[in-house]
């Protein structure tokens, strides 16, 4: 049950969501007005250093022409019949929303023991946790994983979101599936046909045969790698230091490779490796659809929160991003 400490917060917090939306007091269902839908990407971009990186921009359409926001690429010259310019954005590179609905409720008892456990702002801090960043999240395991766009999405199935819409790998398999390569293979024996003895040589390689070449010596080009390649990388380097300096060039590894920024991101598929520059990473939400809603229900003995916006992703610059989907690491040779 909600103690007298919790429901004042809880109170607290409910009425300040509706006076910043600019809503009537005491709303539960309200649309987010122009000046919040701005506060509310910056409050996303906030929520998770990763999220900061990328564009999250509004849109006015539900279709339109895909935007380059990057900016780079040559744009300088003459016309024989005028001014010389290039187009920003790629010709036929278009995007598509699509409703997208993030619900969440916390029970009584949990808020209360966070009332119990802590003052008022951890109290606040666990309640933006579990609601407003949990929604700033999944539009990463989304965008890293979604392939499709399921009219009753199951979440226990696709716990990445794989069915809430497609992601930016998807669409530019769809759109321009020669910067996707389906597989490689990583052994640093090199006993492997084809294979490539370290993450460097990979990324280099890919970067070689596969962004376009006006985009190969961007400055801003980054190297987004999984999980079980970092770990895989680091436990071979460090079985084959001999000294302190090669020891912490191991546990330094995925900040470069291929002399490229490296991040990891949290949801990035695990044995994949993509080569972009992260504002080329889109999240696109239809202006004036936003609606947030807000209840305690008394029925169920729990706080609901609940945000439905026009929403989906698309990749800037088709040219410059390229992936390897699932990259192998070759066994071991067994010792003689």
């Amino acid at each position: 049950m909600l103690n007298a400490i919790s429901t004042k917060y809880l109170l607290e917090f409910t009425a300040a969501t509706v006076t910043a939306a600019g809503a009537t007091s005491g709303a539960t269902l309200f649309n987010i007005s122009a000046p919040m839908e701005t506060k509310l990407r910056q409050a996303i971009m906030q929520s998770h250093a990763f999220l900061g990186m990328i564009a999250l921009l509004p849109v006015q359409q539900i279709k339109g022409q895909v935007v380059d926001v990057g900016n780079d690429g040559l744009s300088t010259g003459r016309s024989s019949d005028g001014r010389f310019s290039v187009e920003t954005g790629q010709s036929g590179n278009t995007y598509e929303l699509t409703k997208t609905d993030s619900g969440a409720h916390i029970n009584w008892e949990t808020m209360t023991q966070w009332a119990n456990s802590g003052q008022k702002g951890e109290w606040l801090k666990l309640m933006q946790n579990s609601i407003a960043r949990r929604f700033a999240l999944d539009m990463l395991r989304v965008g890293f994983n979604g392939t499709s766009i399921a009219a009753a999405t199951d979440p226990v199935a696709n716990p990445l979101g794989q069915d809430v819409n497609k992601g930016w790998l998807t669409i530019v398999k769809e759109k321009q599936a020669a910067q996707v390569l389906p597989a490689a293979t990583l052994d640093p024996t090199g006993a492997t046909a084809g294979s490539y003895k370290n993450l460097d040589s990979l990324v280099q390689d890919l970067i070689n045969t596969t962004i376009a070449p006006e985009h190969q010596e961007d400055p801003d080009l980054v190297v987004l790698v999984g999980s079980d390649l970092v770990a895989a990388e680091q436990h071979r380097l460090l079985e084959a230091a001999a000294t302190p300096t090669e020891h912490k060039a191991a546990q330094s590894l995925a900040k470069t490779i291929a002399g490229k920024q490296a991040y990891k991101p949290p949801f990035f598929p695990k044995k994949g490796v993509w080569v972009t520059n992260l504002k080329n990473l889109q999240v696109l939400t239809q202006e004036g659809t936003q609606w947030r809603s807000q209840k305690n229900n008394e029925d169920k003995l729990r706080f609901e929160s609940s945000h439905i916006r026009m929403e989906g992703y698309a990749v800037g610059n088709l040219n410059k991003f390229a992936a390897i989907e699932e990259v192998t690491v070759a066994d071991p040779a067994p010792a003689a």
